[in-house]
């Protein structure tokens, strides 16, 4: 605690579509184990390093486990600030990596080999709660950034601009958001699913469902150890509780919006509106990183102000927070400049530090 820690990127290659493979585009990423990944194309030879890398063959589950996400959830428990972020191209695969396929419906749920990291981490973090003994008090909060403006996932009725804050204890705050408890799997999941439906979408040429927000799904945890002796009497047992220091963590899941060209993606009238915006806000979050990738005593101000999206990762990137990014990429020749650019991007990255 209180020593600086890097930022732990990992690289997901997602599969040739059938549409590129028909397309007869060319697989220019390849993976060389060890955590490095090669992309060779016509002038460009560049060999990129990253804490781990998962090729297309890689399940779901490794994921979860090669890319440190249950050490994440433990340390969420032990009230540590900890994110999780996918960026990429759209159509690269980082909804895929955070939710996997979504269940259309709660009585039609997903394949289990199929769930994604958030789905894991939650059946992690309450199997983690029974294990422990401790007393977990869980609730989530689901948010979206919509051309600049934060929505309430969560809430009924519908969607309306919630005001961003800022204080000298909280840092920045989205302001009247909903946050609801849960204690089971089914509940959380079923949270998930409810804000994800509301989420906005759209199709274009790249991708039939292009997430057209950032958003962002925080876990808060409140823990208190609870005394292992049932033979203890109840009175006993709270004051004993009651004594023992809580703890209060958080996990964030940040599925961002994904990097387009307008051109590209065919998109016009308020798709292209909502691309530029996306772009605007990734553009600002790269700026951040690239300066937070100085050492400390070279950085200049950190423009955190300049979007809605870097001022609410400022304490995962820049402050006390634990964060692992997950890059998705494409393998194809077709999008050779963007996953370039997310690589770069990731690299970046990774000379973050923070101080848990």
């Amino acid at each position: 605690e209180g020593r600086e820690t890097r930022l732990r990127v990992v690289l997901r290659v997602r599969p040739l579509t059938c549409t590129e493979t028909r397309r007869g585009d060319q697989q220019v990423v390849h993976s060389l184990g060890d955590g490095a990944v090669h992309v060779s194309a016509a002038r460009h030879d560049a060999t990129f390093g990253f804490s781990a890398v998962f090729d297309a063959g890689a399940s779901q589950e490794a994921v979860f486990e090669g890319s440190g996400m249950r050490q994440l959830v433990e340390l969420a428990i032990d009230g540590f600030s900890c994110t999780v972020f996918a960026f990429g191209q759209t159509g690269s695969g980082k909804t895929y990596t955070l939710m996997g396929p979504l269940a259309q419906s709660e009585t039609q749920p997903a394949s289990p080999a199929l769930l994604g990291l958030m789905q894991r981490s939650f059946t992690c973090l309450l199997e983690q709660s029974r294990s422990r003994g401790s007393d977990l008090a869980l609730s989530a909060s689901y948010l979206e950034i919509y051309n600049e403006q934060v929505r309430d996932l969560l809430s009924p009725g519908p969607p309306c601009a919630l005001p961003l804050r800022w204080s000298k204890t909280r840092g920045f705050y989205v302001e009247n958001q909903l946050s609801v408890e849960f204690e089971s799997l089914e509940a959380i999941v079923s949270l998930l699913l409810q804000g994800s439906q509301r989420r906005r979408t759209s199709a274009h040429a790249l991708n039939r469902h292009s997430s057209r927000s950032h958003a962002l799904l925080t876990i808060h945890i409140r823990s208190r150890a609870v005394s292992a002796h049932p033979a203890i009497t109840s009175p006993t047992r709270i004051l004993q509780a009651s004594a023992c220091p809580s703890r209060q963590g958080t996990l964030c899941f940040v599925d961002l919006a994904g990097s387009e060209r307008v051109k590209e993606t065919g998109s016009s009238g308020e798709l292209s509106a909502e691309a530029n915006s996306i772009n605007r806000s990734l553009l600002a979050l790269g700026h951040c990183i690239s300066l937070l990738a100085k050492p400390r005593g070279k950085r200049t101000h950190i423009p955190y102000r300049d979007s809605k999206l870097t001022r609410l990762l400022a304490r995962s990137l820049g402050g006390s927070g634990i964060t692992l990014m997950v890059a998705c990429i494409s393998p194809s020749s077709r999008c050779l400049s963007e996953t370039l650019s997310t690589l770069h991007y990731a690299s970046r990255a990774r000379r973050v530090t923070t101080r848990p």
